[in-house]
């Protein structure tokens, strides 16, 4: 359906009595702050609370975004594999604290026999690069793959400092979980059995064949001084530099885009190649932050993503990202700096603005994407203002209880 607003772009879908909020500050991102075409979607307790869509899904054609489009979220992919690690750790397959060694054992190699499960998952391991280039053919070998992951030297002492695993965290959470479920399947698989076909999600991290162009959006990049102004001139020149921490985390980052198909088929980047919608990821975040019964979840285990951080010896502070920020059992937890929903929630942005985070305090499952890359490195604005107008909304219904 469409929907009233004082936006000159059409905005459809829907929101519930009194989210109204919601609606009117993602018209007003296309308006205020440029957004070409997203959409965005809230579950609360249990129900679908928001479901917005509008603008363009490609720039060039002019084509308008659907009810059904899909889009690359990068690195918010990271919170939908950190899931997975989740149902495998409420199933009994692994235990956070247990070192990565006594479910794959040659990843003892170079100095990473005491590397536990949470501190690879919370980006502590020093396992931010590796040693031969990344490309199609090493990630669809998922054998030969596994090996050049077992080889590789921490850069520091594992669980002292902070790196941003930009890339590498999603093969090794793709091979741990290949080691512990009997049917050994990789991540994008696992996510599909369990996770995305159960719940009827329009979300893929290995992109099928099946899916057709016509629902995909293509991203809209931002121009250099674009770059520069938003991300900070010093932030530029680490990223452009080939030997720095950050430029070398992203390696591989590109793998998932075609320039023929828009988006790579029936290849698996488990930490930036997520292809959905807004709907299936806050489908999924309500899920986990409302009991996740649905998936078959302990307690637990939620209680364990709901927790805070456990920051490495050397404190938050990120050699790659170069600032400081939390990542706790794959998920990224809010912080002074970057902070989403309340002190108990867990979620991951991707670059370019996409935000998805489960709320278990207030029972939220949001997510926002969009096909115009922002340049923000801590909350993209129009996410900011959609956020800011949904806790605003449920402030004012808890004010009123």
């Amino acid at each position: 359906m469409s929907v009233t607003t004082s936006s000159c772009v059409d905005v459809h879908g829907h929101v519930s009595p009194g989210f109204e909020a919601v609606l009117e500050a993602f018209a007003f991102n296309f308006g205020r702050r440029r957004e070409l075409g997203g959409a965005c979607c809230v579950y609360h307790r249990g129900e679908k609370v928001v479901d917005l869509w509008g603008g363009i899904r490609n720039a060039q054609t002019g084509e308008p975004w659907e009810e059904r489009t899909m889009v690359i979220v990068h690195s918010s992919t990271k919170g939908l594999a950190a899931m997975t690690m989740a149902i495998a750790h409420s199933r009994g397959w692994l235990d956070y604290d247990a070192p990565v060694c006594r479910y794959w054992p040659e990843f003892a190699q170079g100095g990473k026999e005491r590397v536990t499960v949470r501190q690879l998952l919370g980006h502590q391991a020093g396992l931010f690069s590796l040693d031969v280039p990344l490309d199609r053919a090493l990630v669809s070998d998922l054998d030969r793959l596994a090996r050049v992951l077992a080889r590789q030297k921490p850069a520091w002492e594992p669980g002292t400092r902070q790196g941003y695993h930009g890339i590498t965290l999603g093969f090794y959470e793709s091979e741990l979980l290949r080691r512990v479920d009997s049917q050994h399947r990789s991540l994008g698989t696992f996510f599909q059995d369990e996770i995305a076909t159960p719940l009827g999600l329009d979300v893929y991290i290995r992109l099928p064949e099946s899916i057709p162009d016509s629902r995909l959006a293509t991203l809209a990049r931002p121009g250099m001084w674009e770059m520069v102004s938003g991300f900070g001139p010093r932030f530029m020149l680490q990223a452009m530099n080939p030997h720095s921490k950050i430029n070398l985390s992203l390696r591989g980052s590109e793998l998932p885009l075609d320039s023929q198909r828009i988006y790579a088929r029936n290849l698996e980047v488990p930490s930036g190649g997520a292809v959905g919608t807004a709907r299936a990821i806050a489908r999924a975040y309500g899920v986990f932050a409302t009991g996740g019964g649905e998936l078959g979840l302990r307690r637990e285990t939620l209680d364990l993503l709901a927790a805070p951080a456990i920051a490495p010896s050397g404190g938050f502070l990120d050699v790659c990202l170069d600032g400081e920020v939390q990542f706790s059992l794959g998920f990224m937890k809010p912080s002074a700096g970057w902070p989403f929903g309340g002190p108990t929630s867990f979620g991951s942005p991707g670059a370019g603005g996409s935000l998805g985070f489960a709320d278990p305090l207030t029972g939220i499952g949001y997510a926002y994407v969009t096909s115009r890359m922002g340049t923000t490195l801590t909350g993209d604005p129009r996410d900011v203002a959609l956020r800011d107008a949904l806790y605003g909304v449920l402030r004012a219904d808890a004010s009123a209880a």
